[in-house]
């Protein structure tokens, strides 16, 4: 009987019974698409290297369901993905990179980005399982530095804090190993893929690495690196990691409320007392 109903429906009328079968099938099932998107919440995807810039989306995401936006964080233990997938789409922003890097590698990769908060400084460090005093580095020590262009020159700039090398003067992140012209102990400097720095630690006399891979690590800024970057001013510092976005991007709605819970009181507190002086805010 039900069976010459359904025929007797119609077309539109079969099509509506099935339609309302997948949907309770779906539902028996345990469907895991529920959800936000039924609710009205919006989904944005942050690309993040995972200490600590994933570690503080994780503390936002609750600030911003509330808001409606559900936060996708997905990990890159690199620094060239990122702004290749937010360039391509695969992102709404990122967060991982201090303001000149995002510059130099939007100019050399002819890519439109921008960013829209600086959230944080992660003062670069010099570490060594050989020494624990920049003075007890031996003869033609081999010290290992990020090879991409603006950490390299920071780095450099951190070997010249220490009074290991003397650069040309008025170069800044823009110095590189041919602008050593001193070099008392002569060093011997090797360029290395920034995430590659703490794994070849013990096999150098010493190396400086990112404040984020020394974290992701197990290392400690304070009190393992023998020599800590003097970030001066953080608030002001262009050293600051900040939300980088599409410049078409930047003035989007959604993505200025992931920039204010990114510096909202709360970060402050987090960054302060999660880190211990190992990364600064910079709002």
């Amino acid at each position: 009987m039900y069976q010459d109903k359904l025929v007797s429906a119609g077309p539109a009328r079969r099509w509506a019974l099935g339609l309302g079968a997948v949907l309770l099938l779906a539902v028996g099932l345990g469907s895991v698409v529920t959800d936000v998107r039924a609710a009205g919440a919006t989904v944005v995807r942050v690309g993040a290297t995972p200490v600590p810039h994933a570690e503080v989306l994780e503390f936002i995401k609750p600030m911003l369901a509330q808001e409606g936006i559900e936060l996708r964080i997905i990990e890159f233990t690199d620094y060239v993905r990122p702004n290749l997938a937010l360039a391509d789409g695969e992102l709404e922003a990122n967060y991982f990179q201090h303001i000149p890097y995002l510059e130099t590698f939007s100019k050399d990769h002819r890519l439109d980005l921008t960013y829209i908060a600086r959230v944080h400084i992660e003062p670069m460090g010099l570490y060594s399982q050989r020494v624990r005093n920049v003075e007890d580095l031996r003869q033609g020590a081999v010290v290992a530095i990020p090879n991409d262009p603006t950490n390299a020159g920071r780095a450099l700039q951190l070997l010249q804090q220490a009074g290991l090398v003397e650069l040309e003067p008025g170069l800044g992140l823009s110095a590189t190993v041919l602008d050593i012209v001193r070099n008392p102990k002569g060093l011997v400097i090797r360029e290395l893929e920034a995430a590659q720095l703490p794994r070849v630690l013990r096999d150098v006399d010493a190396a400086v690495i990112n404040g984020n891979y020394a974290l992701e690590a197990g290392l400690r800024p304070i009190p393992d690196a023998i020599v800590l970057e003097d970030v001066q001013q953080p608030y002001v510092s262009p050293l600051a990691n900040v939300l980088a976005v599409r410049t078409r991007d930047k003035d989007d709605p959604v993505l200025q409320k992931v920039a204010q819970a990114l510096t909202s009181q709360e970060v402050r507190q987090f960054l302060l007392e999660r880190y211990k002086g190992a990364v600064l805010p910079a709002f």
